[in-house]
Protein backbone atom coordinates (compact mmCIF):
# COMPACT_ATOMS: atom_id res chain seq x y z
CA UNK A 1 0.00 0.00 0.00
CA UNK A 2 1.26 3.67 -0.85
CA UNK A 3 0.33 6.07 1.84
CA UNK A 4 0.07 9.65 0.21
CA UNK A 5 0.33 12.98 2.35
CA UNK A 6 -2.69 15.14 2.10
CA UNK A 7 -2.36 16.99 -1.53
CA UNK A 8 -0.13 14.48 -3.09
CA UNK A 9 0.74 13.33 -6.35
CA UNK A 10 1.78 9.37 -6.29
CA UNK A 11 3.47 7.33 -8.79
CA UNK A 12 1.10 4.03 -9.42
CA UNK A 13 2.69 1.71 -11.97
CA UNK A 14 4.18 1.72 -15.28
CA UNK A 15 1.14 2.12 -18.05
CA UNK A 16 3.10 -1.06 -19.45
CA UNK A 17 1.42 -2.65 -16.31
CA UNK A 18 -2.13 -2.09 -17.19
CA UNK A 19 -3.74 -4.17 -20.33
CA UNK A 20 -5.61 -1.74 -22.47
CA UNK A 21 -9.42 -2.10 -21.98
CA UNK A 22 -8.97 -3.83 -18.53
CA UNK A 23 -9.11 -2.50 -15.14
CA UNK A 24 -6.68 -3.24 -11.86
CA UNK A 25 -7.06 -1.84 -8.63
CA UNK A 26 -4.43 0.74 -7.20
CA UNK A 27 -4.72 1.23 -3.21
CA UNK A 28 -4.10 4.35 -2.30
CA UNK A 29 -4.08 5.43 1.71
CA UNK A 30 -6.96 2.75 2.38
CA UNK A 31 -8.40 3.77 -1.17
CA UNK A 32 -9.45 1.30 -3.63
CA UNK A 33 -8.88 3.10 -7.24
CA UNK A 34 -10.03 1.07 -10.37
CA UNK A 35 -7.28 1.85 -12.95
CA UNK A 36 -9.11 1.51 -16.41
CA UNK A 37 -6.31 2.21 -19.48
CA UNK A 38 -8.66 2.84 -22.55
CA UNK A 39 -7.29 1.70 -26.56
CA UNK A 40 -5.61 5.40 -26.90
CA UNK A 41 -3.24 5.15 -23.77
CA UNK A 42 -5.41 7.24 -21.56
CA UNK A 43 -5.83 6.17 -17.90
CA UNK A 44 -8.94 6.85 -15.71
CA UNK A 45 -9.11 6.72 -12.00
CA UNK A 46 -12.54 5.64 -10.50
CA UNK A 47 -14.05 4.16 -7.17
CA UNK A 48 -13.69 0.88 -7.55
CA UNK A 49 -16.37 0.37 -4.92
CA UNK A 50 -20.00 -0.53 -6.63
CA UNK A 51 -22.38 1.54 -4.51
CA UNK A 52 -25.31 -0.45 -5.40
CA UNK A 53 -24.20 -3.79 -4.67
CA UNK A 54 -21.29 -2.44 -1.72
CA UNK A 55 -18.59 -5.20 -3.57
CA UNK A 56 -15.48 -3.65 -4.86
CA UNK A 57 -15.58 -5.26 -7.91
CA UNK A 58 -15.67 -1.80 -10.98
CA UNK A 59 -11.81 -2.49 -12.16
CA UNK A 60 -13.77 -6.24 -12.87
CA UNK A 61 -15.80 -4.71 -15.25
CA UNK A 62 -16.71 -4.51 -18.43
CA UNK A 63 -15.01 -1.46 -20.62
CA UNK A 64 -16.33 0.36 -23.25
CA UNK A 65 -17.90 2.99 -25.21
CA UNK A 66 -21.37 5.07 -25.38
CA UNK A 67 -21.24 7.67 -27.52
CA UNK A 68 -17.90 7.96 -27.54
CA UNK A 69 -17.90 8.36 -23.70
CA UNK A 70 -15.32 6.08 -22.47
CA UNK A 71 -17.46 3.73 -20.10
CA UNK A 72 -17.48 1.08 -17.39
CA UNK A 73 -20.21 -1.39 -16.52
CA UNK A 74 -20.49 -2.82 -13.06
CA UNK A 75 -19.93 -6.94 -13.41
CA UNK A 76 -22.91 -7.35 -10.65
CA UNK A 77 -26.07 -5.20 -11.66
CA UNK A 78 -24.97 -4.18 -15.09
CA UNK A 79 -24.65 -0.18 -13.83
CA UNK A 80 -23.02 2.35 -16.40
CA UNK A 81 -20.37 4.74 -15.26
CA UNK A 82 -18.98 7.51 -17.42
CA UNK A 83 -14.96 6.63 -16.57
CA UNK A 84 -13.79 11.01 -17.23
CA UNK A 85 -16.37 11.78 -14.77
CA UNK A 86 -17.77 9.12 -12.30
CA UNK A 87 -20.93 9.87 -13.70
CA UNK A 88 -24.13 7.14 -13.81
CA UNK A 89 -25.16 6.58 -17.58
CA UNK A 90 -27.59 4.31 -16.46
CA UNK A 91 -28.66 2.74 -13.30
CA UNK A 92 -30.03 -0.29 -14.91
CA UNK A 93 -33.61 0.11 -12.92
CA UNK A 94 -31.97 1.89 -9.91
CA UNK A 95 -31.84 5.61 -9.38
CA UNK A 96 -27.99 7.13 -10.57
CA UNK A 97 -25.38 7.09 -8.10
CA UNK A 98 -21.99 8.63 -9.30
CA UNK A 99 -18.95 7.43 -8.99
CA UNK A 100 -15.96 9.74 -7.51
CA UNK A 101 -12.93 10.08 -9.89
CA UNK A 102 -9.55 10.82 -9.46
CA UNK A 103 -7.20 13.15 -11.93
CA UNK A 104 -4.86 10.82 -13.47
CA UNK A 105 -1.60 11.38 -15.30
CA UNK A 106 0.91 9.05 -17.49
CA UNK A 107 3.77 11.04 -17.12
CA UNK A 108 7.42 9.35 -18.96
CA UNK A 109 5.47 6.13 -19.36
CA UNK A 110 4.27 6.27 -15.21
CA UNK A 111 1.17 6.04 -14.05
CA UNK A 112 0.51 9.19 -11.27
CA UNK A 113 -2.70 10.07 -9.29
CA UNK A 114 -3.61 13.16 -7.73
CA UNK A 115 -5.17 13.00 -4.05
CA UNK A 116 -6.34 15.91 -2.04
CA UNK A 117 -6.69 16.53 1.27
CA UNK A 118 -10.44 15.48 1.05
CA UNK A 119 -10.20 12.62 -0.43
CA UNK A 120 -7.03 11.02 1.33
CA UNK A 121 -9.07 11.83 4.45
CA UNK A 122 -12.34 11.39 3.45
CA UNK A 123 -15.87 9.04 4.75
CA UNK A 124 -15.43 5.41 5.13
CA UNK A 125 -17.83 5.28 2.72
CA UNK A 126 -15.74 7.23 0.22
CA UNK A 127 -12.60 5.33 1.33
CA UNK A 128 -14.34 1.95 0.54
CA UNK A 129 -14.61 0.75 3.77
CA UNK A 130 -17.92 -0.35 5.12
Amino acid sequence: MTTAPPQARVRLCALTDLVPERGAVALVDGLQVALVRTHDDVVHGIANLDPYSGAHVIARGLVGTRGGVPTVISPMYKQVWDLRTGACLDGAGSDPVDLRTWPVAVVDGEVWIELSGDEVTGSPFDRGVT
